[in-house]
């Protein structure tokens, strides 16, 4: 696939011969001035293929110009080391000059040829063999010397600059697509905040609807919940699930890959569609464990480690109670429930009643539908945005197999 207008053939050279090569210096971060201040400051430099920083790169520094490399835009900067193959062998395009360049960077300064061409040729269709190119075991290094034999494919000047400049304004709208499902899945956590009630308040920050003005109530889990304890006796199921805290309830073969759990089912409780469990658990930012909800199959089985639940259809609606979870509201209570100092083997030490008993803010009925209702609307424009974002990368692949070599 090439633009009108084309038809050249490439050529096909080593790096080396296009480009000389040097090492960025490398300089402690920790390095102060003589009024106690960093002496260097990490530059917001940007590329041309993406919108993110490149870390190893300084803007200002008062240390003597002759241990540091100056940067020529057009310069590509690829890693010298990292914890795996696939993490160094990511190239970026300098796009300043004079940009001091330090850290443990390989330097690549092109002769005639277009970086910003060459980084989407490297992130591309050369990716694996520069992964191949890496060396080491816990620390994996990229030295210029092996970079300088790797063989690249190079179209004339002006076919290079069009093929880079369509990828970059491709690159950019792929930049604002994940940038507009950043500020929804924040606009979502904010509506959550601003209409939930914590369990000691009685009137949230916003209402969803002026026509909701009574206090709400407060009840205990168990009296809006029934707790599941039907065993998978008769082996009903034998999809075994697992919470993972950004999938939910998911099927542990598909999350891990393999099955994790015992090869004795019939102990195990059994899910329906709906139906809810918590993980005590702690990891990452779900300290207090986490609740989810069977949404994507029918059923399935769950350790009795877990405890499970379904809410009382007349009482609280399922999505209320399901955003609920998935907000902090709830973890100053259960943080009151754990036993200080009682994590063991990485579970919270919360007993099967003191769960029950835990406080949940309640509106009415309809109060909580229309909150529900709001926040799936937000999550339904997360997902048709996050579908574009998916096919906007698809495109992006598909051209740069069509459009490299």
């Amino acid at each position: 696939m090439r633009f009108p207008g084309f038809t050249e053939p490439w050529r096909r050279i080593r790096l080396g011969k296009i480009a000389t090569f040097s090492k960025g210096a490398g300089i402690s971060k920790d390095q102060r001035n003589e009024n106690g201040k960093p002496c260097i400051l990490y530059g917001e430099l940007y590329t041309t293929y993406t919108a993110t920083n490149i870390t190893n790169v300084i803007s200002r520094t008062n240390l003597p110009e002759d241990s540091l490399i100056k940067s020529v835009a057009n310069d590509v900067i690829i890693p010298s080391s990292g914890e795996t193959a696939e993490d160094i062998a990511t190239a970026r395009c300098v796009l300043k000059n004079d940009v001091f360049l330090g850290g443990d960077l390989n330097i690549i300064r092109l002769n005639n040829d277009s970086g910003s061409f060459l980084c989407y040729q490297l992130n591309g269709v050369r990716k694996r063999e520069i992964a191949k190119l890496a060396q080491g075991v816990s620390v994996v290094h990229l030295y210029k010397e092996s970079l300088k034999s790797l063989v690249v494919s190079i179209p004339s000047i002006d076919e290079q600059s069009k093929i880079a400049y369509f990828l970059q304004l491709l690159d950019e709208r792929i930049a604002t697509q994940r940038r507009l499902i950043e500020d929804l899945e924040k606009l979502k956590s904010s509506i959550v905040e601003e209409v939930y009630c914590s369990p000691r308040e009685n009137v949230p920050r916003q209402r969803i609807n002026k026509k909701y003005v009574d206090n709400w109530s407060v009840c205990q889990l168990g009296d809006i919940c029934t707790r599941i304890t039907r065993r998978n006796t008769t082996i009903e199921s034998n999809r075994i699930l697992t919470i993972a805290a950004q999938y939910g309830l998911i099927d542990q073969c598909s999350f891990f890959n393999k099955v994790v759990a015992s090869e004795n089912l019939s102990n195990y409780y059994i899910l329906k569609k709906g139906d809810f469990a918590y993980n005590k658990s702690y990891s990452g930012d779900y300290i207090w464990g986490a609740v989810k909800r069977l949404d994507k199959y029918e059923s399935g089985v769950l350790s009795p480690l877990y405890i499970c639940f379904q809410p009382k259809e007349k009482l609280i609606d399922s999505d209320y109670l399901l955003f609920y979870f998935e907000s902090k509201k709830w973890h100053k209570d259960i943080a009151e429930i754990v036993v200080e100092g009682a994590r063991n083997h990485g579970l919270l030490n919360v007993s099967i009643k003191d769960f029950f008993n835990m406080l949940i803010p309640l509106p009415s009925l309809d109060e909580q539908r229309d909150i529900a209702a709001t926040i799936r609307a937000v999550l339904i424009k997360i997902e048709c945005e996050r579908t574009i974002l998916q096919r906007y990368e698809s495109q992006k692949g598909y051209l740069l197999s069509k459009m490299l070599i």
